[in-house]
């Protein structure tokens, strides 16, 4: 379990447990954040956080572009446990909760990056991850009609529909505790709380099923 000098981020392994001492515990606030979200958003009502586990990455570089967040589904189409990739048949590696739930998603940030971006931006963004969880919550994620099942035809107007979903649950008054954190930039919480705890989870592999 080390510190990253680059990003001042205390890794906490989920086989260690949460660590103790001084620190402002991102992972907790941003699933606490993502938990009011789905609560008071319908139209993500469908998600269990309890099976999405929540994690960061380290930005490799100390720039604002780049990936600020992903959203790794641990299943295949429509909830499958197999799935063909270049004409094999794989499996994806299981995860397991503390409370041994299958683990459907893994929602990973990558920081200092997410962090440095402004509110607007970091709300955005958590919206953004989250719906592409399939409403079947089967471990797939929301595929939509062409080519670009990702983010529709244009990811402009996906991006500007993830601000508008951001604002209706602003206009929901969630506590401003749950989302006051993402008004700051990472050296303002480092700064204030002396460290930045994140738990950091491997990748999942795939796994070969055909000999």
């Amino acid at each position: 379990m080390g510190r990253s000098r680059a990003t001042g981020v205390a890794s906490v392994y989920p086989s260690t447990g949460q660590q103790t001492g001084p620190g402002f515990d991102f992972t907790a606030h941003i699933r606490y954040l993502c938990e009011d979200v789905c609560s008071r958003i319908p139209e993500l009502g469908h998600v269990d956080m309890s099976r999405v586990a929540v994690c960061y990455s380290q930005a490799r570089k100390r720039v604002r572009h780049g990936l600020h967040a992903s959203l790794t589904p641990l299943r295949f189409e429509n909830g499958a446990q197999t799935g063909i990739r270049r004409g094999r048949r794989y499996t994806c590696q299981q995860l397991f909760g503390a409370s041994g739930q299958e683990i459907l998603y893994i929602l990973r940030f990558y920081l200092p990056r997410f962090m440095d971006e402004d509110f607007e931006q970091k709300l955005s963004t958590v919206f953004h991850e989250l719906w592409h969880i399939s409403p079947n919550f089967d471990g797939d994620l929301r595929r939509h009609r062409g080519r670009c099942y990702m983010h529709t035809h244009s990811e402009a107007a996906y991006n500007s529909q993830m601000k508008l979903l951001a604002q209706d649950w602003l206009d929901r008054r969630p506590p401003h505790k749950i989302y006051r954190f993402l008004e700051k930039n990472f050296d303002q919480l480092e700064g204030d709380h002396g460290r930045v705890l994140a738990i950091r989870i491997p990748r999942p592999k795939l796994i070969p099923l055909d000999s």
